[in-house]
């Protein structure tokens, strides 16, 4: 071995050589406390391969591969600052790192895109405020009564729907409707770009896009409301027809003035039906598409000026994407002014009384649930003739103001019910009350207080069927108009074991009207000056359950009807003006009966909607009917010798023992009318009142006025 001394020892100086290893050696080989140490735990492991070896070592290709892959990973590592060039571009990434980096984003973008796609459920349940309607009544004639409902809106098929319509709304709003994914990319774009920077998001949508706003988000202008509206018109462009988003959307958009949907539109702008317009209506009415409250041209002439630019706008559009010819743009150089304001409907006074005795009838004829009926869509065409209606309501109106001047106390508390029934079923008016905002209780439909003597004819039809019975075991007597009963006043009653006794031990007694007596009277003659004592008797004779029957089949209804007592022949039952008509309609049909009803048909968005139409049944023999109207014939003659008339007209007057109504009830032209006037004091309960005069008098009845005035009799 040769030993290297540095330049820096003397040469006189002393050295150590020290043996490396020799002493560790040593002290390797005995521990501190003699013993051999444990050279276990003190040798050192070998170093463990890299996962690229160990891949190398048992999948050889895979390690190439992943050798590749690292050194291009390498390569687009970003060096700052890059050595090989020089200024700005030393801090610049390269283009392939920029590469990466945008197919990293754009991968990231698909990922997000799609599971947002398919995480997107189409809602099962539209908006409740995109999908109500309201329900429209139409008079007899067909023309427009009333409307229900918060939301001016009725859907029509797309089929119902002009196809120039369709053009001029697709040429103004989404002309590649029929092509697109339902989305427009450019205009989310833009519609974002407001968003961030304007705050408004206003603009870019497809026709897919604002039905999905219309049906099923809120109108909240966000960034995410906005992606969510994307990926639903997408997702419902994949999954719907066209023609049903196109349907949808034009039912569900806003026109303004307070009107949805297209059909509404065209009623509330032009009075007409969305199928009678023509190209030039239909293109103003797509400029409301854009914002109703800047292009209706009658809210200012600013307005004006913007929807006729729209309007010609869009016609030279349909000329540009081929749905209209240019010959037919020339027809159209004149805007097509809309009207001023909505037609209106006779809301509130009587046609709400109206609305309401048919809404209860058409739900319950259809089979209509109240829920679906709220929901609305449904065009009620109503039994009620326009020139009756006014004119009862005229009489009545005028019989109200006359009270009032003349007793303004008792005026307070005085109403009017009325009716007019055909002998067909058909209810062609009603008068409720003075106006149903400040009175929603239906004077017509009430039933609060007795028929009195208008309740006779009935007595008088069931003995004429049945017969009577003087004797229990007894055959049944036959009974004719000829036939005589004693019209005193103050007779006792009778039942063949002797007088009849009430519950309190009191033999009940029947008068007439002013305690007359007329001694022994035919059962006709007795109707006509309406006496009351032959009818009390005659009601025992045939059985008050008959004449309960009769008088049902007739028309009244079972509740109407309290104890089974004598004083039933005399009108205790309380029937409604409504009921009263149609009883005395069933004389007038020869005795055939049919429930009154206020709906003829019933469509839902122009499809006919199945409704119960009540029949006709036989009441009482063809007799027995033309007895009883043969005797009400004259009992009017009788009254009213004087009125002139070329009409068959039969009616009564009714009154009650106790003064608390009067009643006037008669056919004339196959109309059957029935007026009631009582007193009661809603403040304080339902419990009639005396009328005390203010009905006027027998010869001269305020009920009798009114029918004569509603019937056109003088």
């Amino acid at each position: 071995m040769q030993l290297k001394v540095p330049d820096s020892v003397a040469a006189d100086e002393t050295m150590m050589l020290r043996v490396v290893g020799a002493a560790s050696a040593d002290r390797a080989d005995t521990a501190e406390d003699g013993s051999a140490p444990d050279r276990s735990r003190r040798r050192r492991r070998a170093p463990r391969p890299s996962p690229l070896t160990r891949l190398n070592a048992t999948a050889p290709g895979l390690a190439r591969l992943a050798t590749r892959v690292a050194a291009e990973a390498r390569r687009l590592r970003p060096r700052y600052p890059h050595a090989d060039r020089t200024g700005w571009r030393r801090w610049a990434p390269s283009w392939r790192q920029w590469l990466g980096v945008t197919a990293t984003l754009t991968g990231l973008t698909v990922v997000l895109l799609g599971s947002a796609y398919a995480a997107t459920d189409i809602p099962e349940n539209l908006n409740t405020y995109a999908t109500q309607q309201d329900n429209v009544y139409f008079w007899s004639d067909g023309t427009p009564m009333a409307r229900t409902g918060w939301v001016r809106r009725q859907a029509m098929p797309l089929k119902d729907i002009p196809e120039d319509v369709r053009e001029a709304v697709l040429a103004a709003e989404n002309a590649s409707f029929y092509s697109d994914p339902g989305i427009s990319v450019s205009g989310i774009g833009r519609a974002l770009w407001r968003t961030v920077g304007q705050g408004d998001t206003q603009g870019g949508s497809t026709i897919t896009q604002q039905y999905v706003k219309n049906v099923y988000l809120s109108q909240d202008r966000s960034v995410s409301r906005k992606f969510t509206e994307a990926m639903l018109a997408l997702k419902l462009d994949n999954e719907m027809s066209k023609d049903d988003i196109l349907e949808g959307y034009l039912n569900t958009s806003w026109f303004g003035r307070g009107t949805y949907g297209i059909q509404r539109a065209a009623q509330a702008y032009y009075g007409k039906d969305v199928k009678e317009l023509d190209v030039s209506e239909a293109a103003f009415l797509a400029s409301l598409l854009k914002g109703a409250g800047l292009y209706d041209p009658t809210l200012s002439e600013a307005n004006h000026a913007r929807a006729v630019e729209r309007w010609s706008w869009i016609l030279d559009r349909m000329v540009e994407i081929g749905t209209l010819s240019k010959a037919e743009r020339a027809e159209y150089e004149k805007f097509p002014e809309p009207l001023k304001r909505a037609p209106g409907f006779d809301t509130g006074k009587q046609s709400d009384y109206l609305v309401e005795l048919a809404a209860q009838y058409a739900k319950k004829a259809a089979n209509i649930s109240a829920k679906e009926y709220d929901l609305g869509g449904y065009q009620i065409y109503t039994t009620f003739d326009r020139k009756q209606e006014t004119a009862l309501t005229g009489a009545v109106d005028k019989a109200r103001k006359k009270a009032r001047k003349d007793d303004p106390a008792k005026a307070k508390s005085l109403h009017f019910g009325a009716s007019s029934v055909a002998t067909d079923g058909r209810i062609l008016a009603v008068h409720g009350g003075p106006d149903h905002r400040e009175q929603g209780y239906n004077e017509s439909n009430a039933t609060t207080v007795p028929a009195g003597s208008a309740f006779l004819p009935f007595v008088y039809a069931a003995a004429l069927e049945h017969g009577v019975h003087t004797s229990r075991d007894g055959a049944a007597g036959e009974v004719t108009p000829q036939t005589l009963y004693d019209g005193d006043d103050g007779i006792a009653v009778r039942t063949p074991e002797g007088p009849y006794w009430d519950r309190g031990g009191k033999q009940v007694t029947s008068h007439n009207d002013g305690r007359k007596s007329y001694g022994r009277i035919g059962l006709g003659r007795a109707l006509a000056l309406s006496v009351n004592t032959p009818f009390m008797q005659l009601g025992m004779d045939t059985g008050l359950d008959k004449v309960r029957d009769t008088a049902q089949r007739a028309g009244l209804l079972p509740s109407s009807f309290g104890p089974q007592v004598p004083a039933m022949s005399l009108g205790s039952a309380t029937p409604s003006a409504i009921r009263m008509a149609s009883g005395y309609a069933t004389f007038a049909a020869a005795g055939k009966h049919v429930e009154p009803y206020s709906v003829a048909r019933i469509t839902r968005n122009g499809s006919k909607v199945p409704l119960t139409r009540p029949g006709s049944r036989r009441a009482m023999k063809a007799s027995v009917a033309g007895a009883v109207q043969s005797a009400l014939t004259d009992a009017f003659r009788t009254a009213r010798p004087g009125a002139a008339t070329t009409a068959t007209v039969a009616g009564k007057a009714g009154t009650t023992q106790n003064d608390t109504a009067a009643w006037y009830v008669g056919t004339a032209n196959s109309v059957s009318t029935a007026v009631v006037a009582y007193r009661i004091d809603l403040t304080k309960s339902l419990e009639p009142l005396p009328l005390d005069g203010i009905a006027g008098s027998p010869g001269d009845s305020v009920p009798y006025r009114i029918w004569s005035g509603a019937r056109g009799i003088g």
